[in-house]
């Protein structure tokens, strides 16, 4: 699965940045002191300890060895799937037996010199030569395999397992484990993200249970999926807490979401690298949506991933949607979509979803803000707005693109402005110093126009919509009437 995992950051605090430095220290420097060692006896008792409450958070949190391969193994990493054999159970518990009987061996070896000077350098050293292994063969997974290679089948990996298990046993952990939470199943993109960056390579979106955490054993709880989640939707939390998100989380724009079967009726080029793929409803036949949400489309099948997609069109009939969209360099799912999606084929679908964009239908002056790619969903929703919203008495699109042949459907929103009196189009260009039409971007135009008493709703970069967002809080327009949807929310 070329592309398919991702490397991303995984050293969010002070102690996952530089924790590598003590197994450095005691793998190399032990070499020359022996008794460095002997930290190690309190790393081993601080994994043993904190695992029998919170699972293997020490391993994702606090381990210098995954400090290693995350912070200095990772960027060299070749980040391939790791081999299953080496996940098994069959094979961790063997290497767990090789590993205890060779390490209890050499304890026993230095232990014959209790009582003596060179105890404690014999001790420490014992644990120094286990390190260095580790920094060694660990490395050289890490590099040709996956950063976290290592840690499958690590003894100490497993001697938390044993503990957590054991806090389980007991009830002693049901207050203190934090799990991966999801705050609500029906918000899921299912987009694999947060499979995608996992150190360990689990697929949480498809494991969650009915109390919407991530139980699997293996999870070290380093938040990472937490940090990517496009839908900013997961988050470590207790058993209690997970339900208690559940009961808050608001799920409206999402109560509708179902599956579908979708023939490829027609695949349109509109720009370089940008396509408008519409798809015709086959089981059910007809779904009913609003301009504004968006779409769940299939990629594939193992493990099941979907993307998320404005809908483009203007619902005429619920028989069919439209959504755009642009390839991006080394995205896996649009290269997916690119490569393999023809005419004729059918695609599973989930939705609509959404509700972000849904214009409020109180509205009198509404004011659309969109560059790039999200320009898609205000295709419909301009259509939208001006035949169904009787109070609307002004609405207004400013639409930033780089280069005036990147303005796709311009001539559609050229020929609403002529239908409609109350609809201004203003088109921006950020580059294109050949065009006739108004340099500069967006916000630029924000800042000049009267938005008094606007309904605002942006879709586009990240920047365009900070930048805006505080241009239009300063034009007195108040939080409650600013909805956004941003690409980078948009897995690729």
């Amino acid at each position: 699965m070329e592309y398919y995992y991702i490397k991303t950051n995984r050293t969010f605090t002070f102690i996952r940045k530089y924790a590598w430095f003590i197994t450095l220290l005691v793998a190399i420097g032990g070499l020359w002191e022996p008794k460095l060692g002997l930290l190690v006896l309190f790393i081993m008792a601080g994994l043993t300890i904190t695992s029998f409450f919170t699972g293997r958070y020490w391993c994702g949190n606090f381990c210098p060895h995954g400090s290693l391969f995350d912070r200095l193994y990772l960027p060299i990493s070749r980040n391939r799937k790791i081999p299953e054999f080496l996940k098994s159970k069959a094979f961790i518990l063997g290497f767990f037996i090789f590993f205890m009987f060779n390490f209890s061996r050499k304890l026993l070896k230095a232990f014959r010199f209790w009582g003596t000077y060179d105890f404690l350098d014999r001790l420490g050293y014992v644990f120094v030569t286990t390190y260095l292994m580790v920094v060694i063969a660990g490395g050289i997974l890490s590099i040709v395999s996956n950063s976290r290679t290592w840690c499958q089948f690590c003894p100490m990996g497993t001697i938390q397992k044993l503990s957590y298990k054991l806090g389980k046993l007991l009830r002693v952990n049901k207050k203190t484990d934090k799990k991966i939470t999801i705050a609500s199943k029906e918000l899921c993109h299912s987009c694999g993200k947060c499979a995608r960056v996992c150190p360990f390579q689990l697929t949480p979106y498809l494991e969650f249970s009915d109390n919407n955490q991530f139980d699997n054993i293996n999870c070290i709880r380093c938040a990472t999926c937490v940090e990517n989640c496009p839908a900013n939707i997961l988050s470590l939390a207790t058993e209690e807490e997970a339900l208690k998100l559940r009961e808050l989380t608001d799920i409206s724009g999402y109560e509708n979401r179902q599956r579908i079967k979708a023939k490829i009726t027609d695949i349109k080029e509109l720009a370089k690298d940008i396509k408008e793929f519409t798809f015709t409803f086959m089981e059910p036949e007809t779904v009913d949506y609003k301009a504004g949400q968006f779409i769940l489309v299939k990629i594939q099948d193992n493990p099941k991933a979907f993307r998320a997609y404005s809908i483009s069109s203007y619902n005429e009939d619920s028989k069919k949607l439209k959504v755009i969209i642009k390839k991006v360099e080394r995205g896996y799912g649009t290269n997916i979509i690119f490569n393999e999606f023809k005419i004729g084929d059918v695609v599973d679908l989930e939705g609509p979803m959404g509700n972000e964009l849904v214009p409020d239908k109180a509205a009198e002056r509404i004011l659309f803000l969109a560059n790039g790619i999200g320009i898609t969903p205000f295709i419909g929703l301009t259509k939208d707005v001006l035949l169904n919203y009787p109070n609307v008495k002004e609405v207004i699109l400013l639409n930033g693109q780089r280069y005036e042949d990147e303005l796709i459907y311009d001539e559609y929103f050229k020929t609403l402005e002529r239908l409609y009196t109350k609809f201004k189009y203003i088109p921006v260009l950020s580059r294109d110093k050949a065009s006739s039409l108004r340099k500069g971007y967006v916000t630029d135009v924000l800042k000049e126009i009267d938005v008094t008493g606007s309904h605002v709703y942006m879709c586009g970069s990240k920047n365009m919509i900070l930048d805006s967002y505080h241009i239009l809080l300063n034009k007195g327009i108040e939080k409650e009437r600013i909805s956004y949807e941003s690409e980078e929310k948009v897995a690729v």
